[in-house]
């Protein structure tokens, strides 16, 4: 449990470090990415998108 926990973790680390350019291919703006801006900060929660990811990634490993 612990390790699906820090798997997660650091795949919405890694994900909102690449944010800006993965915006530029479309992803990061899909049903179930979350945006919330309180007090003036803008709080990005990528589910959906870090689900995409994690699966393609899954996919690549698998088969190679």
């Amino acid at each position: 449990m612990f390790r699906w926990m820090l798997t997660i973790f650091l795949a919405l680390v890694i994900f909102s470090a690449m944010l800006p350019w993965l915006e530029k291919l479309g992803i990061g703006r899909l049903p179930g990415d979350l945006r919330f801006r309180m007090f003036g900060m803008t709080i990005f929660l990528p589910f959906a998108s870090t689900v995409l990811l994690s699966l393609l990634v899954f996919l690549i490993a698998r088969f190679v």
